[in-house]
């Protein structure tokens, strides 16, 4: 940890943060180009969202073997590598000349993508002493909120004043820009050769201990009401709450924001009391009772709905990046990109069954059933909480 000063050391995860956001512009930004392809080009809805749903599906495909990769050539050249794959698709399908070569180049720029969240997340572990990581990793989970915020201010305009190709051009761009910055700027962290590392520091985590099993397990059940309320707070402001696109378009701007605050303020709040996994345990009992209440208030037609539908926003994503840190902490550095790929993995595929699940549970049982089931699975969470094995807690 002392080999660099701090300046450095906050300067590699401004990096990594700005080669995860970009690497998100990538993988979200391409959902803003669904009104473009419906309006101009005449793709029904179902087919858009095929579209936009290309860089989601070639991300799963490789999360895991992007960890195995950076567990065995380190982070920076993980990032510039995969930065630059990335920037490259995206300029292949802004060249394309048919729908079926952009959805390829679409593909393969979410499989390249891919590459930035494990070697991102272990820039942080590996430079950021233990007191200091929750803090770090919230900084660094603010990625995907920007990434996707950043996406909707660009994205929309350049394909409405331009076409899809020149606004495919952007998040090639600012991913060959990342590539560059991950180049010039970036130091892989110190860790042993593997000639020289303890054989406990080599051996699978996941042999003789469920500690990280049971956290993926939590993390899939709270990003369940994660989902659901990403996915359906703008469409039931409209429909149920009976707001404008523009007003509700705000709301979800603005829950975005508090989203990417709250990951901060988890981080730091595990930092002060030297634990990562107790405050999963109070975040998932909040994220139970904000869903039964916005159930609740939801049956009596109460405007508290929209409030409570905020609070959650901010609850529900709490968790992330300290389960991500203490999965990278656990692992440790010969197996870390790895267990973070089954993280990312086990919560995309989730994220992939929660939306058709439950709209089709919207449309037979309305909003009210929904949220109250969604708050189901953080109660079922709580008592799987390996909270006894908080590598945090041991650290310190």
């Amino acid at each position: 940890m002392d080999t660099i000063g701090t300046a450095r050391r906050w300067s590699i995860l401004l990096v990594a943060l700005c080669a995860t956001l970009f690497s998100n512009v990538f993988i979200n930004g391409v959902a803003f180009l669904i009104p473009t392809l419906h309006r101009d080009l005449g793709l029904d809805l179902a087919r858009a969202g095929l579209v936009s749903a290309m860089p989601s599906f070639g991300m799963v495909l490789t999360l895991i073997a992007w960890g195995a990769v950076v567990d065995r050539i380190g982070e920076r050249t993980v990032l510039a590598l995969g930065s630059a794959l990335t920037a490259a698709a995206a300029f292949g399908a802004a060249a394309a000349d048919s729908l079926i070569a952009v959805q390829v180049f679409l593909l393969l720029g979410g499989m390249a993508a891919a590459s930035s969240n494990a070697a991102s997340a272990r820039m942080v572990v590996g430079w950021f002493p233990p007191e200091q990581r929750g803090l770090a990793m919230g900084i660094r989970q603010t990625a995907q909120p920007l990434g996707v915020g950043l996406g909707a201010l660009v994205i929309p305009q350049l394909a409405a004043a331009h076409g899809v190709s020149v606004a495919l051009m952007f998040p090639g761009v600012v991913c060959a820009i990342a590539a560059v910055l991950s180049v010039m700027c970036l130091v892989d962290p110190p860790r042993p050769a593997r000639a020289d590392a303890h054989p406990d520091d080599l051996a699978n985590p996941y042999r003789g201990s469920d500690t990280l099993w049971r956290i993926h397990l939590v993390s899939v059940l709270l990003v369940v009401p994660q989902c659901l309320v990403w996915t359906f707070t703008l469409v039931w402001l409209m429909t149920d709450r009976g707001w404008s696109a523009s007003a509700a378009g705000a709301i979800v701007t603005v829950a975005q924001l508090l989203g990417a605050a709250g990951r901060i303020a988890a981080g730091r709040w595990s930092d002060r009391i030297g634990s990562r996994l107790r405050p999963i345990r109070s975040i998932a009992l909040a994220a139970a009772v904000s869903m039964a209440l916005l159930a609740v208030t939801e049956v009596f037609d109460s405007p508290i709905s929209v409030l409570l539908m905020l609070v959650a926003s901010v609850v529900t994503v709490s968790d992330n990046g300290l389960a991500f840190t203490a999965i990278a902490e656990i692992a440790g550095p010969f197996w870390s990109g790895r267990a973070l790929g089954a993280q990312n993995t086990s919560q995309l595929f989730t994220c992939g069954v929660v939306p058709p699940a439950f709209g089709a549970l919207i449309g037979t049982a309305g909003y009210a059933v929904a949220f109250g089931v969604c708050a189901v699975f953080p109660l079922i969470a709580l008592p799987l909480i390996p909270v006894r094995d908080d590598p945090l807690a041991k650290a310190l």
